[in-house]
Formats: C-alpha cells, structure tokens, sequence
C-alpha cells in the first residue's frame, strides 16, 4: 500500500499491483501496511494527508493502542524503501529514507490539545492543520465530537442526524467516549487533539483531567469569534462533519460559559497564521 500501487480511477483511490499469486505475502498486519502509505506520503512532504490518512483509519477502526507501534512501522518501511533505493545506485534517495526512519524513531512526548469554541469558530479545521506537527510521526490523532457523534448512530461522517442525536444524555455519552478514547491514545504515546465545544465548564475540566492522569502536558485554547462571523461560516458550509445551522450559533451564543481559564485566541484572523501559534503553544 503505497503511492506507486494506487492510482485514482473515476474519482477513487484504487489499489493496484496486489500480491494475489500468494496468499502467504499477501497477508500482513494492516498496521503494518498503513505505515507504508503513512511513510511514502509524509517522504513526499505531503504530512497532512499522512495524518489524515491515520485519524481516517483509526475513525474506521477505533484504534488506539496499535498507535504505539506506528512509529517504529513507519520507520520499518522506511528502512526498507532505504535499502532498495541503495541497492537500485540512488544513494542519495536512500539517505532521505534513512533520515525519516531516524525522524520516526525520534521520542516524542504525548500531549493533550483541546479546542474550544462555538459552532463555526473553525475547531476541526485548525486541528487538521495543528495535528502533523504535535506528538509522534504522523502526528496528532483528531478526536471530534461530530465524528463520534456520527459513528454511535452509524452514520457517515458528513450524513446528517435528527435532533435526537443531540439529546442532553448522547451529548454526554459523546463527550465521554473522546475523552475515553483521548486516555488510551495517550497511553499508547502519540497526541491527541479533542475537537469539541467545551461549552460547560464541566467538560473542559474533565478533558483536563484525563491529561492529568496520563502525566502529560495539557494546552486548552478557546477560539473567540465574532456572533455574525460564526453565523456566515456555518451557513457557508457544505459535506462538513458538523451538523450545526444558524440556529444552533444563536442558541449557543445565549450559552452561559463560566470562567473560561483555557488560551483565548482571536480566531477571526487566517487559520494558516493561527495554526503555528497554537502548536508553538502545545509544545511550550
């Protein structure tokens, strides 16, 4: 599973060149076979779709603790690609292989960024963009409310639920499950990134409290926009995770928040000038 056997036909991702003449070396751990994906793109420069590639699998799958191994596959894959390259007269390729092998196996201590902010306030995008540079290779694993929500009720990531999905009692099942799922990322090593509204200080506290458990280091940022900003973002958007209408910002807005303790950041400004203050942030 890498760039060279996979090919987009009419749209999709289409996987080529399979071992089918043997069922011995066709059989591998699937990890193992993500890590190459993982590794050819994050080679290619291209990080963000190597994480994204990761927070998709694991959103799939519910894995969580196979993300310890995930470095050491990646820097596998990367050891072997150096041997080929070598042996094929391209020392200099292979040494770029080698490079990232060494990148892979490099510690990294796991944290904990929660993003805070009403609907429209640009959460998940900001954590797509913070997520490459936080915590072990391919970075940050993205826990997001929306999508969690989704997947209990069964759904697509972008297929719309009713209003009882938005119960007071799924909410909190909601808000659990990341947190829940944040602990046994941590545990593994790797970052994680909680992508929810924190309204209640309740629910921040308790994101708090999961880092605290894990002995890792904790950032929380709340994005501050402005109510007419918020509202033109959300009715703007169209295939997004998030379930949020112009409706549910006014009705958020009268929320009452508590005290707000986490990093208040403008989030009105570019998210491409926002992202690196707040991954300097994670890292201080």
């Amino acid at each position: 599973l890498h760039l060279r056997n996979i090919c987009t036909l009419r749209g999709r991702p289409v996987i080529f060149d399979c071992l089918e003449f043997d069922e011995d070396l066709a059989t591998t751990d699937v990890l193992y076979d993500l890590a190459f994906l993982v590794m050819d793109l994050w080679h290619r420069g291209q990080r963000a779709a190597a994480n994204r590639v990761m927070n998709r699998y694991c959103d799939a799958t519910g894995e969580a603790a196979g993300l310890a191994l995930l470095p050491f596959l990646v820097a596998v894959r990367a050891a072997v690609r150096a041997h080929v390259t070598a042996a094929s007269g391209d020392v200099g390729a292979a040494r770029t292989y080698l490079d990232l092998a060494g990148e892979a196996l490099a510690p990294e201590a796991p944290v904990l960024l929660a993003v805070g902010g009403l609907s429209g306030s640009g959460k998940s995008t900001l954590a797509t963009l913070v997520a490459p540079s936080l915590g072990p290779l391919p970075g940050a694993r993205i826990l997001s409310s929306d999508r969690l929500r989704k997947a209990r009720f069964g759904m697509g990531a972008t297929e719309r639920l009713g209003p009882e999905a938005y119960r007071p009692e799924v909410s909190t099942a909601v808000y659990g499950a990341m947190r829940e799922g944040a602990a046994a990322v941590l545990s593994a090593g790797h970052a994680v990134i909680a992508d929810a509204v924190h309204a209640r200080p309740g629910e921040r506290e308790a994101v708090e409290a999961v880092a605290r458990s894990a002995g890792c280091r904790f950032t929380g940022i709340w994005l501050d926009v402005p109510p007419e900003r918020l509202k033109a973002r959300v009715a703007a958007r169209q295939g997004d995770p998030s379930d949020a209408t112009v409706g549910t910002v006014e009705t958020q807005l009268s929320y009452d928040l508590g005290a707000i303790g986490w990093r208040r950041l403008d989030a009105g400004r570019p998210q491409d000038d926002l992202a690196p203050e707040i991954v300097a942030l994670a890292q201080a």
